[in-house]
């Protein structure tokens, strides 16, 4: 975890009312975003992004708390609401050229006063604040035009080596985004199941990939064709055991947490569309029509079949469940036969 992270989670631990307005984190398992003082049961650190605004979190596909309310503000001491103006300032146009003197007559504050005020509220300096809100603009920009030099300026970097810059939100590199996963180290494991060998890959965030086969052999060669530029590891790992119990639970029509970590990218749309995936109960259908319908998009059938295509982590978000209108499946990442096995397993179970 980066000295920066590290800051931002002992303050979510300690409730710290004077860090609300400031950030706010989102829990993976839940797709829930929350103020720092949040009452809620703090979840598992790993479970954990944090955002510099309310904003971006709903952005990424979060929904807000309906516990603490994080899009709401409210008064707070002079001293955080400079830190807060300037925040807000800098999370709305990152790729600013941000001084201490123009952040300073943003907040109403003189520099030390600003400088005091962003260590005692955050733990760090403004410039750690500007720097994290360019890495959360930069790989929302990568995601969404995958030509990383055109991302690197337009997200207000001076140069490509200053993306890889110590104080991140994020805790991934920017190459874990680009095709490839160039950058990326993998370690994978295999268990047997009823519709075949399952291979579940994940980083040290959490599961990226899972393939299924005939063989050992043909599921690594799938995980090595997914991801040609990381580097994988040449033997199973033993730290995977519970992700490999999990997958072989998933493939056997038993139930698997929603919590399970991931480290999955995609757009807000396919988001949508996976967490509705995961909320089809097991031994039931919906049809692409009907998730459309459930996300708020009717018109985007299209798109959420293309959204189903690209989960990279099909039996963890199963897109076996979905069918078409006329009640006939249609394609499947490992073919008709294993989605009818699937189905059949899971309205037997």
């Amino acid at each position: 975890m980066s000295d920066l992270t590290s800051h931002l989670w002992a303050i979510v631990l300690t409730r710290d009312r004077e860090a609300d307005g400031l950030f706010v984190y989102a829990v993976s398992s839940t797709g829930v975003f929350c103020r720092p003082s949040c009452p809620s049961r703090r979840p598992a650190r790993e479970r954990v992004e944090f955002f510099p605004s309310a904003e971006m979190a709903a952005a990424r596909g979060y929904r807000a708390c309906l516990r603490c309310r994080p899009q709401e503000t409210e008064e707070v001491s002079g001293a955080t609401d400079r830190v807060r103006r300037a925040c807000q300032a800098i999370a709305g146009a990152p790729e600013r050229p941000w001084t201490a003197a123009g952040l300073s007559k943003v907040a109403g504050a003189s520099v030390p006063q600003l400088q005091r005020a962003f260590r005692r509220t955050l733990g760090m300096a403004p410039r750690e604040y500007v720097a994290a809100c360019r890495r959360r603009s930069f790989l929302s920009r990568l995601r969404a035009n995958p030509r990383v030099t055109a991302a690197v300026y337009e997200a207000g970097y001076g140069s490509p080596s200053r993306v890889y810059e110590p104080a991140r939100l994020s805790g991934m590199t920017p190459a874990t985004y680009a095709k490839g996963g160039h950058g990326a180290v993998i370690d994978w494991i295999t268990t047997s199941s009823p519709i075949g060998i399952v291979l579940v890959a994940a980083t040290s965030r959490g599961v990226c990939f899972v393939e299924v086969g005939k063989s050992v052999a043909e599921v690594r060669a799938g995980l090595g064709k997914e991801f040609p530029a990381a580097t994988i590891s040449s033997k199973p790992s033993m730290r995977l055991r519970s992700y490999a119990a999990a997958a072989r639970a998933a493939a056997s029509a038993h139930s698997v947490s929603p919590s399970l970590p991931a480290d999955i990218h995609g757009t807000v749309f396919q988001w949508k569309v996976w967490r509705a995936l995961q909320a089809i109960p097991g031994g039931t259908t919906m049809t692409y029509t009907d998730v459309a319908k459930k996300i708020g998009a009717p018109s985007s059938v299209r798109a959420v079949a293309r959204a189903c295509a690209t989960n990279p982590l099909a039996l963890f978000i199963p897109c076996h469940r979905v069918i078409g209108a006329d009640g006939s499946l249609r394609g499947y990442r490992w073919g008709l036969g294993v989605k009818r096995r699937l189905i059949s397993l899971e309205r037997r179970s």
